[in-house]
């Protein structure tokens, strides 16, 4: 067995130096630097591997043991590396929440209660007694939609198109629709107690409807319902 003696390293060689590449060279003038630099960007793949799969760092001499296997763990490593990359990025591309559509189905006292249903879409559906409380309801179209009597408590309804809707005798308690568009949408006999109207686009004989049973605060933007319609 030949060996290398340094004041930094001591390797113990089981082949020639013909055998390793070093012809012409004697034991004393073998550069160490690059051997020291293999085993330690060993020691920093084995110690990132056991970082990944949540074990305990190897000793030194497990890790003696594997460096037989290095090839085959900084294969695992790479691979792994790139799979948590990928549902990493997966995870953070994804919207929050799938826009469905329910356009001209019905879908009377159905309940859609603390759902995310964001960019939806409900166009002429009829949805007579259905529950939307408390759910996310951000540019969800309720286009023509038959909405009445139903249960819009703390929904969240910004941005929403509620033309041609008939919200008749509707639950808006506490709900936001700021900056929905409800050109023509009925209103007749709904609760409006909490609601926030900021910015919705209305018809004015509508608009003095509500008014005249307006009250309460939104309890999410802190936003006067009798303010958020302008009434006098």
């Amino acid at each position: 067995m030949n060996s290398i003696n340094s004041d930094r390293i001591t390797i113990a060689f089981t082949k020639s130096p013909t055998q390793l590449g070093l012809q012409g060279k004697t034991m004393n003038h073998i550069e160490l630097t690059q051997l020291s630099h293999e085993k330690h960007k060993y020691k920093l793949v084995v110690s990132a591997l056991a970082l990944i799969l949540g074990t305990k760092v190897p000793t030194t001499k497990i890790m003696c043991q594997m460096r037989k296997s290095y090839g085959i763990w900084a294969s695992i490593l790479s691979f792994l590396f790139w799979v948590s990359v990928s549902i990493t990025a997966s995870f953070y591309s994804m919207p929050n929440a799938f826009a469905l559509e329910y356009n001209k189905e019905i879908l009377i006292n159905a309940d859609f209660s603390k759902r995310d249903l964001t960019d939806s879409s409900f166009t002429k559906a009829n949805l007579r007694y259905s529950n939307f409380s408390y759910s996310n309801l951000r540019g969800v179209s309720f286009f023509a939609a038959n909405l009445e009597s139903v249960n819009l408590e703390g929904a969240d309804l910004t941005n929403a198109t509620l033309d041609s809707a008939r919200l008749i005798k509707a639950n808006l308690t506490n709900a936001v629709l700021e900056g929905a568009f409800a050109a023509n949408a009925k209103f007749d006999g709904a609760i409006i107690d909490g609601a926030d109207f900021t910015d919705m686009l209305l018809r004015r004989d509508e608009q003095n409807k509500l008014c005249k049973i307006a009250k309460g605060t939104n309890p999410t933007t802190g936003r006067n319902t009798r303010d958020t319609l302008f009434c006098s």
